[in-house]
C-alpha cells in the first residue's frame, strides 16, 4: 500500500502541465497527469475530454535546468536624446541560466491548474568598455534577472473542446534584496485561449497574449497549432511567437527546428543619475533626472534542437541556431514621454545551449495507461 501511494505522488510531482508562452522555452502541452477520461489515452469505454496535447509530443517536464551562451558579438549603440555618448566595441560575454518548475495543484479530468516558479539570469560583458556610456556601463557585469510565478489553468469542457488560461507575475530588472520593490520591477502578462481537440493527433485553437513578446506590453491574437503528421512528423506552433517543426526518430530521440520570438523586459537602475538636456547642453528642467531605464530586447532565434532520454527520469536538451537581435534599447520610464534614450544594434551571433530536465518515469506513465 506504502509503495501504491509513493508511486502515484512521484506520478503527480513530475507531471505538470506546460503551458503554451511566448516567454518561456517549454513548447509541449501534455496533462498535468495521467488520466482514463483524457484524449491522450487509449482506455476504451470511457468519457473522454479534450486537451491541448496530440500524441507525439515529447515528455512533459517538471523542474528544467538550462544554460544558453553566445560567442563574441558587436555592439554599437547611438544616442536618441541630446547628450549622450555612443559605443562601439563588442559582447566578450552574454550567457543566461534559468531555473524553472511546473507544479499540479489541482488535477481532475476536467480541471487542472498549474503553478510555475522561474528564475532566470543573464550576464553580459564588453570590450572597450566606456564608462561614460549610459547603457553598457550600466549592465556591465551586471545581473539582470526574472523572478517569477505563473498560474495556468486547463478546462476541458467535453471531448472535443478545450480552454486555456495563464496569468504570471514577475520582477525584472538588475535588482538586489535591497532594491526589490513591486513598483519598479512587477510584470504582468497573462494569455487565454479557446480549441478544438479534432482528433488524437491534431488540436488547435484561438485566443490572445498581452505580455512582452515584442519588447514592449502589447496586445495581440495568437493561434494554437498541434499536429502530429505521421509516427515520425508533427508541427507545434504558437503563431506568431514560435513554430516548430517535430521529427520523432525513436520514442527516446526527438528533433525540432523552427523559429522563436523571444522578447525581454528589464528595469536597470543607473549609477549615477541621467541628466536630460537641451540643445543648447543645459540641464533640461522640464525633464526628471532618470534613476532607471526600461531596457527592451528583441530576438529572433532560427533553431535546431535535439532532445534525448538519458535516463527513465532524466532527458537532455542541445540547442544551437542564429539569433538575430531586433532590438535592444533603453528607454526613460520617468517623464511622461517616455522616449527612446538609447538605440543599440547586436550583431547576428549563433548560439548554443544545454538543458537538463525531469520528466515522468517510463514505468509509472505505461501503468498509468498513457503512451508517449
Amino acid at each position: 500500500m506504502t509503495t501504491k501511494i509513493l508511486r502515484n505522488a512521484l506520478l503527480l510531482a513530475l507531471l505538470p502541465t506546460t503551458v503554451a508562452q511566448a516567454q518561456d522555452v517549454p513548447r509541449t502541452f501534455p496533462p498535468a497527469a495521467p488520466s482514463a477520461r483524457d484524449s491522450a489515452t487509449t482506455i476504451p469505454d470511457r468519457q473522454t475530454f479534450a486537451n491541448p496535447s496530440v500524441l507525439g509530443q515529447g515528455p512533459s517536464k517538471g523542474l528544467i535546468v538550462r544554460y544558453e551562451r553566445m560567442p563574441e558579438f558587436k555592439v554599437s549603440t547611438a544616442a536618441q536624446v541630446v547628450g549622450l555618448s555612443a559605443y562601439n566595441g563588442a559582447a566578450t560575454k552574454d550567457a543566461r541560466i534559468s531555473v524553472k518548475a511546473y507544479i499540479p495543484a489541482v488535477n481532475h479530468p476536467h480541471l487542472k491548474v498549474i503553478v510555475g516558479l522561474s528564475y532566470e539570469r543573464e550576464e553580459f560583458k564588453f570590450s572597450q568598455l566606456n564608462q561614460d556610456n549610459e547603457l553598457i556601463n550600466n549592465i556591465e557585469d551586471k545581473g539582470l534577472k526574472s523572478t517569477a510565478m505563473q498560474l495556468a489553468v486547463i478546462r476541458p469542457v467535453d471531448a472535443v473542446h478545450w480552454y486555456l488560461a495563464r496569468v504570471k507575475g514577475e520582477l525584472a530588472g538588475d535588482y538586489t534584496s535591497g532594491e526589490l520593490t513591486k513598483k519598479d520591477y512587477l510584470r504582468v502578462s497573462a494569455e487565454a485561449f479557446y480549441g478544438w481537440k479534432r482528433s488524437p493527433r491534431f488540436s488547435w485553437g484561438l485566443g490572445f497574449q498581452y505580455g512582452y513578446t515584442f519588447g514592449r506590453l502589447s496586445f495581440y491574437p495568437a493561434l494554437i497549432y498541434n499536429r502530429t503528421f505521421s509516427d515520425r512528423w508533427g508541427v507545434e506552433a504558437l503563431f506568431p511567437a514560435r513554430v516548430l517543426l517535430r521529427y520523432n526518430a525513436s520514442p527516446t530521440s526527438i528533433f525540432y527546428t523552427g523559429y522563436g520570438v523571444d522578447g525581454l523586459n528589464y528595469i536597470v537602475h543607473l549609477r549615477d543619475p541621467l541628466v536630460r538636456r537641451t540643445e543648447a547642453g543645459l540641464p533640461d528642467p522640464t525633464k526628471t533626472p532618470l534613476q532607471t531605464l526600461e531596457l527592451r530586447q528583441i530576438e529572433l532565434k532560427y533553431r535546431l534542437r535535439y532532445e534525448r532520454e538519458l535516463l527513465s527520469f532524466l532527458w537532455l536538451g542541445a540547442e544551437t541556431g542564429y539569433r538575430y537581435n531586433y532590438a535592444f534599447d533603453a528607454f526613460d520610464r520617468t517623464n511622461a514621454d517616455r522616449e527612446k534614450i538609447i538605440s543599440s544594434t547586436f550583431a547576428g551571433t549563433p548560439y548554443f545551449s544545454l538543458e537538463l530536465f525531469l520528466v515522468p518515469p517510463r514505468k509509472l506513465m505505461e501503468k498509468a495507461g498513457v503512451r508517449r
